[in-house]
């Protein structure tokens, strides 16, 4: 499992206490100073450092970090229960799905503040336009097979990362899946979300990776050019 860091300190203990026995834990920090490198370290996880930084290198990081067929991103400031992510790792198992996403349901008032909902709406339908995908939330909780992960060739490093896999397993024919996640407040200072600022950054840098052609498709020998 995936947990890009960014000062998360405080969420971090109730965070790792919900990954599923057996799993392994990447926290990638990226650069943290408030000693989240050190708490996760002390309680078992691997750690990963990234010192570029991004949402999106915090992810790639951790993904090629990974050694596990499956692999699991969740965000590292406690409004997801990673625990949540086992069934969704079930249905990649079962063949129904090759990419499940979790969209978020608000489990308090303010929660998700409306300039967030508002932008998240907004490239779903983008979204929709750009590759036929009906989604209702482009949201962090996600899972899929590692080296299928890697075979796309993700390349966004800032807050697109997640909407750039979700175009690009739509145009490798991917089927995907998205499930119900309860979403409640965050530990902490929100980086993204809880402002004006970092949702219209979230989505200044999404609008950018829908705006990228669909790649072409592949030559394989013995076929006419």
């Amino acid at each position: 499992m995936v947990l890009p860091c960014l000062d998360e300190a405080d969420a971090l203990p109730w965070v790792l206490s919900r990954v599923p026995d057996g799993w392994g834990a990447i926290v990638v920090d990226n650069g943290s100073t408030d000693g989240s490198a050190g708490i996760a370290a002390q309680l078992g996880a691997r750690v990963v450092t990234e010192e570029r930084r991004g949402f999106g290198a915090a992810c790639h990081a951790g993904l090629s970090a990974a050694r596990a067929e499956f692999v699991c991103f969740c965000d590292c400031d406690g409004s997801l229960d990673p625990a949540l992510l086992a069934p969704m790792v079930d249905a990649l198992r079962s063949g129904s799905a090759e990419l499940v996403l979790g969209r978020r349901l608000s489990t308090q008032a303010r929660t998700w503040p409306l300039h967030a909902r508002i932008g998240n709406a907004a490239v779903t339908r983008m979204l929709r336009r750009r590759t036929g995908v009906r989604l209702r939330d482009i949201g962090p909780m996600r899972t899929a097979r590692r080296e299928a992960l890697l075979d796309l060739g993700l390349t966004d490093r800032r807050s697109g990362y997640p909407l750039q896999m979700v175009v690009r397993a739509a145009d490798a024919g991917w089927g995907i899946r998205e499930v119900d996640v309860p979403y409640g407040a965050r530990t902490g200072r929100s980086k993204v979300t809880g402002t004006w600022r970092g949702t219209w950054t979230a989505v200044r840098d999404m609008r950018a990776v829908l705006r990228q052609p669909p790649p072409a498709p592949a030559f394989r020998a013995g076929e006419p050019r």
